[in-house]
């Protein structure tokens, strides 16, 4: 397991200003992966945020070579499951960003129900050919993965206030 820490694979503390990849203001977002775990969310910005459940069409949560985590990838004819979060906060969007791997892009996805959700998406490399499996990681990787999510939130949170007071 190649992420043993979630935060140190970004680039380190936050910057003083909006990371570049929130500028726009996104709304909802589209969680395929550990996010739609409430013991993770919980962990990092310590609340579970209103959800309803969401399909991806042309996108798979990929299991990615080394890593308990998934990546979203283009694929046509599949599905990805997950839940669109909303409510989430401005300093709760930082939190998420600072927490998500810097290879991931942050796009704006079309939604099965015509509802459009922000994404973490993967570019390219390390995807396996086969989709992750989210009962695998809550069987093998959850309690440990969002045990590290708790950990490290207070550094989350710190670094989100010097962007958002």
């Amino acid at each position: 397991m190649r992420d043993a820490d979630p935060y140190e694979r970004s680039a380190g503390p936050a910057a003083a200003a909006l990371p570049s990849r929130l500028a726009g203001g996104p709304t909802a977002l589209f969680v395929y992966g550990t996010l739609q775990f409430d013991a993770v969310l919980s962990g990092l910005i310590g609340r579970v945020p209103a959800r309803i459940p969401a399909v991806a069409s042309g996108w798979r949560a990929a299991a990615l070579e080394g890593r308990v985590h998934p990546g979203l990838v283009e694929a046509a004819g599949a599905v990805a499951s997950g839940f669109l979060l909303t409510g989430l906060s401005l300093r709760e969007w930082v939190i998420l960003d600072l927490f998500e791997d810097d290879q991931y892009d942050l796009r704006e996805v079309a939604l099965a129900s015509g509802a459009r959700g922000w994404a973490y998406v993967w570019p390219v490399g390390e995807v396996r050919n086969e989709d992750w499996d989210a009962d695998e990681f809550a069987a093998s990787h959850l309690q440990e993965y969002a045990a590290r999510c708790a950990r490290i939130s207070a550094r989350l949170a710190a670094d989100a206030s010097e962007i958002v007071p």
